[in-house]
């Protein structure tokens, strides 16, 4: 090591999802929507003044921030905006999470949990999921520095519900809980309902997902008005401009069309309910994912194995080599007929894999 290297911050950073680039690639791999997002959002992009992109954008965000509040029937002093739900969130690492005592989050999450931790130095400590991969709200009644957690979890789907949330906000009054609902609007309840009776509590979402705009980089967060200027002031000490104008204009188009919002989550999860059917037919073992995913693990069949035939024919899952979860594969919900062909080829394999083990047998 050189000795300019010694004070340098060192860390182990977030593995995002592969990015493939095949013009016949199937890519279940990142949960992205399959769909197209509201037709107003380009609409938007292509009457765009040009000329404005001279200027800087309104470090408030304030268009944005007014249509999330009416959308969300809360006032604008309780919306926080960042660049995707993971600025989002760690600014809010940054922000809430300074005690000595360690931060609680699930042993089987969203990855990027830990890593903050680590780049903040932040004390954390994991919480093991039960058996069937759910949370259990009576290991977070212990002393610690803070909460967080996705619900519905990532990656394996599992929704709790607004009465545990409920519980878990009751035991810990005294530190700030972070609900991560990146994925709440394919199945659940929103914690929204729960701002007026907890002021220590977060909400926080993203347009990546249900919205069709991961490529845009909209996250919010929601919470009492005490909190959300705390965000605020350290955001602003950071970074007064974090979100572009054109992304702006885009959110706000987003929102404005709820009819196409609907509708896409319609069609989403009637395709994961029939896919859920399939699969079990099929003989994958899975809990009742809420998400726009479903995460699989089959007991006649290695999940890596699997994982790399797939990919051979340029049909991209996500497989994780951890602990607990090594033997699951996480397969984000596409179109119909994106699933038809995920669907074709496990029957196939299944078969040739079972006919592979018998000839050895």
């Amino acid at each position: 090591m050189k000795p300019w290297e010694a004070n340098i911050r060192k860390a182990v950073p977030y593995i995002p999802g592969e990015q493939p680039n095949h013009p016949h690639m199937i890519k279940l791999n990142t949960n992205e929507n399959p769909y197209p997002p509201a037709p107003g959002v380009m609409e938007s992009l292509y009457a765009f003044d040009g000329d404005r992109l001279r200027l800087y954008p309104d470090p408030e965000a304030g268009a944005l921030v007014d249509a999330l509040a009416k959308r969300y029937r809360v006032s604008p002093e309780q919306v926080f905006v960042g660049v995707g739900s993971d600025d989002v969130l760690a600014m809010a690492f940054q922000t809430f999470f300074n005690s000595e005592k360690p931060i609680l989050f699930p042993d089987i999450t969203y990855s990027f949990y830990e890593v903050w931790a680590e780049l903040f130095g932040i004390p954390y400590q994991t919480v093991p999921l039960n058996e069937q991969l759910r949370i259990c709200k009576e290991d977070y009644a212990v002393p610690n520095g803070g909460i967080v957690f996705p619900n519905p979890n990532a990656p394996t789907g599992e929704l709790e519900s607004l009465a545990d949330i409920a519980d878990i906000m009751r035991q810990n009054e005294d530190v700030v809980v972070i609900v991560d609902e990146a994925y709440i609007d394919f199945g659940g309840e929103s914690a929204l309902q729960l701002l007026d009776q907890f002021e220590n509590l977060l909400v926080v979402q993203t347009f990546s997902k249900s919205r069709a705009l991961a490529g845009m980089r909209i996250g919010y967060a929601f919470g009492s008005k005490k909190l959300i200027r705390y965000l605020n002031d350290v955001k602003f000490s950071f970074n007064s401009y974090t979100m572009n104008q054109l992304t702006l204009a885009a959110g706000v188009a987003s929102l404005e069309d709820e009819a196409y919002f609907r509708k896409t989550l319609h069609k989403i999860k009637a395709t994961r309910e029939r896919v859920k059917e399939e699969l079990r037919t099929l003989g994958f073992v899975f809990g009742d994912s809420q998400s726009n995913f479903v995460f699989v693990t089959h007991p006649k069949a290695e999940a890596k194995e699997l994982f790399e035939a797939l990919k051979r024919e340029h049909i991209y899952v996500r497989y994780f080599a951890r602990p607990r979860v090594d033997r699951y594969l996480r397969i984000t919900i596409g179109t119909d007929e994106e699933m038809d062909v995920l669907l074709d080829f496990l029957r196939d394999y299944l078969k040739t894999y079972a006919d592979g083990k018998n000839e050895k047998a």
